[in-house]
């Protein structure tokens, strides 16, 4: 395989990176834990944050911060099952760079 060949594979391989990038900035997930919303994309953007205002009202600092690592943790997990479905649907195919 020429040099010239592997450089076509590697910008083919590129040019499918960035349009699953662009693929994914357009699906969004979102996921609620005790009062505290977030939302994000599909390149792992976290695109809001949502307190309930209950919460606000309450000296409740602590349970506040856990609930938002809670909920971004399951977040993350959300997206990264819809990430795994588009590339599993999308037929992309990683060229064989020897």
């Amino acid at each position: 395989m020429s040099m010239f060949s592997k450089l076509n594979q590697i910008k083919e391989l590129r040019n499918q990176a960035k349009a699953m990038q662009k693929t994914l900035s357009q699906e969004s997930e979102e996921v609620t834990y005790n009062g505290v919303t977030l939302r994000m994309d599909g390149n792992q953007n976290l695109t809001a944050c949502e307190i309930d205002p209950e919460l606000l009202s309450r000296d409740k600092k602590q349970q506040l911060e856990k609930n938002i690592i809670k909920a971004h943790e399951d977040l993350i997990k959300k997206i990264h099952r819809v990430m795994a479905k588009k590339i599993k649907d999308s037929g992309y195919t990683l060229p064989n760079l020897k």
